[in-house]
């Protein structure tokens, strides 16, 4: 009898959920909204101020460039080209740095070798070795890929390497006494605790690779986002300049949008 009168009040909690999840993204779509519209004012506001008219074109003459660029059959194939140096430069830095930074971590000795020239290299921006890598490796989209992945390299092995030393050592310690082996305490204890860490490190490494960009691209590209802003600038075409660094963060949005919607699946098992 008493679980015939509790079912009644469960479901009314399942259902008085759905309208509370609702009503907050309304509200955070409400809050996004307002936040779009305050910023385009103050752009608008910048574009009429004598000062600042030079520098921030308004929207409309930044929309007409959208026509412009694609006139000129430039835009896709900048997107294009800038998409494939950032992702593959990112992943390849991912790759090389998810091992080197656990081993890091796990290993003293190896720490106290490659801690020191990372924390170096970090230090350096990636400005200064283009030239480096360009003798090296050529002009092009190697090159690029090359840059974006030190400059993502290193902040995502600095990244991990905290959180896999921030593990709490009890886990370890017990997972031993339990017979595990170093690959089973690495798949089962390591990278589950250290998954969090992961996560914001990729997070980081493809901000990184974004605001690596110019930087990668001032190689010799061809096309690209960070090529065509410094083609801009030279001929202070400010409008079409100000488009592209608008799509750069666009793309830097939605790529943060689609780790954090990984993110979400991944660490389900945290909320349990």
């Amino acid at each position: 009898m008493q679980s015939e009168l509790e079912l009644p009040a469960k479901v009314h909690k399942v259902k008085k959920s759905q309208p509370t999840r609702n009503h907050r993204r309304l509200k955070k779509t409400a809050w996004l909204t307002l936040s779009i519209i305050s910023a385009v004012g103050i752009w608008w506001v910048l574009s009429v101020i004598p000062s600042t008219a030079q520098s921030f074109p308004d929207p409309l003459a930044v929309a007409e460039a959208v026509g412009t660029m694609l006139s000129r059959g430039v835009l896709i194939s900048d997107i294009g080209a800038s998409l494939f140096s950032v992702l593959w430069g990112f992943l390849f830095g991912f790759v090389l740095a998810l091992p080197v930074a656990i081993l890091m971590a796990w290993y003293q000795p190896l720490e106290n070798i490659i801690g020191p020239w990372i924390q170096f290299i970090r230090s350096i921006p990636p400005l200064a070795y283009v030239p480096l890598v360009v003798v090296s490796a050529g002009i092009g989209a190697k090159a690029q890929i090359i840059v974006i992945c030190i400059a993502t390299f290193l902040v995502m092995t600095v990244t991990i390497y905290q959180g896999v030393v921030n593990i709490d050592p009890t886990l370890i310690k017990a997972a031993r006494v339990l017979g595990a082996k170093d690959r089973d305490i690495f798949v089962h204890v390591i990278v589950p605790a250290a998954t969090p860490y992961i996560i914001t490190a990729v997070r980081l490494g493809a901000t990184t690779a974004l605001t690596t960009l110019i930087a990668a691209e001032s190689t010799g590209a061809e096309a690209g986002l960070g090529m065509r802003i410094q083609s801009l600038s030279q001929t202070f075409d400010v409008a079409p300049m100000m488009l592209y660094i608008i799509i750069i963060g666009i793309i830097g949005i939605t790529l943060d949008k689609l780790i954090r919607m990984f993110e979400r699946k991944v660490t389900k098992w945290q909320d349990k």
